[in-house]
């Protein structure tokens, strides 16, 4: 018979710590999927991952059942992807010379014709987290929600505890510095 989060919870709460392994089982293909959006290398996910656990175990007294344990450790994990992106934060310029040439010709294309260029082709997608890697974390984590997994303007604001204000600006910004930094290169190309 398969344990309730709740049950499992109170159980590692009560000092049975080896429950906890069936909270890790249950939500860990989760984790690791949340991780490798924010991780700036695939080698960094595990950490990200074990760390976000380690958290979780550690803080585990502060849940309180308000809402499903799902939510609270999402939360959380959240917050640990934040906090690896700040402190991994990375101000290298991008220049075309690092472009694969898929990428550069995507980027060519959308050059001469923003809306013909298609916004599902791999090129695009792998250009799209190069420049995502440019961003400050804060742009990061706010584009990455926002766009890439689809959650709602509130929805950010409950998960990074920023206002919906704080939350809108931050889009907007990022979406400038996206901007601006795809402009750059392109003109980096033809120069």
């Amino acid at each position: 018979m398969e344990l309730t989060d709740s049950e499992l919870i109170a159980g590692v709460l009560g000092g049975d710590t080896a429950l906890f392994e069936q909270l890790v089982k249950k939500y860990q293909s989760r984790i690791f999927a949340m991780a490798r959006r924010y991780a700036r290398e695939e080698n960094e996910v595990e950490d990200i991952v074990q760390e976000i656990f380690i958290k979780a175990f550690q803080k585990l007294q502060s849940y309180r059942s308000e809402a499903p344990f799902e939510h609270w450790l999402m939360r959380l994990a959240i917050r640990t992807c934040y906090d690896s992106l700040r402190a991994h934060q990375r101000n290298r310029e991008l220049s075309c010379s690092d472009l694969s040439e898929p990428e550069s010709d995507w980027l060519e294309r959308f050059a001469v014709d923003p809306a013909g260029a298609s916004d599902t082709a791999q090129a695009a997608k792998e250009l799209v987290q190069r420049v995502l890697q440019q961003l400050p974390p804060a742009a990061r984590l706010v584009i990455t929600l926002l766009e890439i997994e689809g959650r709602s303007i509130k929805e950010i604001a409950e998960l990074t505890g920023w206002s919906v204000s704080l939350v809108k600006i931050r889009a907007f910004r990022a979406r400038a510095a996206m901007r601006k930094c795809l402009e750059k290169m392109a003109l980096e190309k033809y120069m």
